[in-house]
């Protein structure tokens, strides 16, 4: 199409590495039958997708994050749930760890993936009915799984060029401290709330609060729930095309697994075209990752599902933009806690 944006040499094998490697998670998933799909299938496109280049410090980061998580939560929600206020004080130290590596810079890849998979793991974590050492054990087998995909992509799709790693700019100290302080509150209120209300099926919603924060600060914030809620729209709604394409077909794995693969190839592929940030593409394809790999059967409704994913991500980030920005007028009225980041 005359005018459309084309795909560099480089950018088209990064959409491959990024749309077969979460196929790949999702087959294998499905075909053990593994409890906690959404964790096979998101891992492998975060590794893929946000990662420029999988090497042993970015494999020790991805899976070091799972254990220690592991480590965590078993003590989080095996000591601590009989007192919730003792609890939401530990979970926000946990976070304010996180968000201070984040912060830093040479392990962003720990605090990032820590801290989104710790809230999560958190979340169902504290649930009577769940089953916590499948839930850890699903958790480490998907992060050891997603670094193996990671590896054999980058074997069977290697990169010929050099690829060119984002400038690493200086930040102060007050900066630093805002960033730490404003994400691990947001984490913890995050925390709080979906435990509050009781929202284990609000699992997009509850990872959209946290992808924001990735940004680090209230004005990227504000651009990334725009992009978040769009990529969550598109997802859920080339979903619920899928679903009524594939009627009562959504048994076969094969016929499931040609369309996911195609929508992935699309969003992978805005993905690129956005840059390689938390996105539009990047939106999309986790949207449907989390919907093919908790809900497509033939026993459960994927278009509800996704018309709830919608309306929930929308409030949850039209609520969460809110409080950021009152939490950030008021640190900004502390020198120590200041951000030197404009609008």
């Amino acid at each position: 199409m005359p005018g459309a944006p084309n795909l560099s040499a480089p950018g088209l094998r990064r959409v491959l590495r990024t749309a077969i490697g979460a196929v790949l998670g999702f087959l294998i998933s499905q075909l053990m039958d593994w409890n906690y799909g959404v964790f096979f299938t998101v891992f492998p496109m975060f590794l893929l997708g946000m990662v420029p280049r999988v090497n042993g410090h970015v494999m020790r980061q991805f899976i070091g994050s799972a254990l220690v998580n592991c480590v965590e939560v078993s003590v989080v929600v095996g000591f601590l749930h009989h007192w919730p206020l003792i609890m939401t004080g530990v979970v926000f130290v946990l976070f304010y760890t996180r968000f201070a590596l984040m912060a830093r810079g040479p392990m962003f890849l720990f605090g990032a993936n820590g801290i989104l998979t710790l809230s999560v793991m958190l979340h169902f974590g504290s649930y009577v009915s769940v089953d916590l050492f499948d839930l850890m054990m699903s958790t480490v087998v998907a992060s050891v799984l997603a670094v193996g995909i990671a590896l054999l992509m980058w074997q069977l799709i290697p990169e010929h060029e050099e690829i060119a790693l984002p400038a690493k700019g200086q930040k102060s100290l007050a900066q630093i401290r805002h960033e730490t302080v404003m994400g691990a509150s947001m984490a913890t209120l995050s925390f709080v709330v979906f435990q509050t209300l009781d929202l284990r099926d609000s699992l997009s919603a509850q990872m959209a609060t946290i992808l924001i924060l990735f940004s680090l600060h209230y004005p990227g914030a504000m651009v990334s729930a725009q992009k978040r809620a769009m990529g969550t729209f598109l997802g859920s709604l080339l979903a619920i095309v899928m679903q009524l394409l594939l009627y009562t077909h959504a048994d076969n794995l094969m016929l499931v697994t040609m369309f996911y693969f195609i929508g992935l190839m699309l969003f992978a592929r805005a993905h690129i075209l956005e840059g390689g940030a938390s996105g539009v593409g990047f939106g999309g394809m986790t949207t449907m990752g989390i919907l093919f790999g908790q809900y497509v059967s033939p026993h459960q409704d994927l278009v509800y599902s996704a018309f709830y994913r919608i309306s929930s991500v929308s409030f949850a980030l039209l609520a969460g933009l809110v409080v950021m920005s009152v939490m950030h007028r008021m640190l900004n009225c502390f020198e120590p806690v200041r951000s030197d980041v404009s609008f």
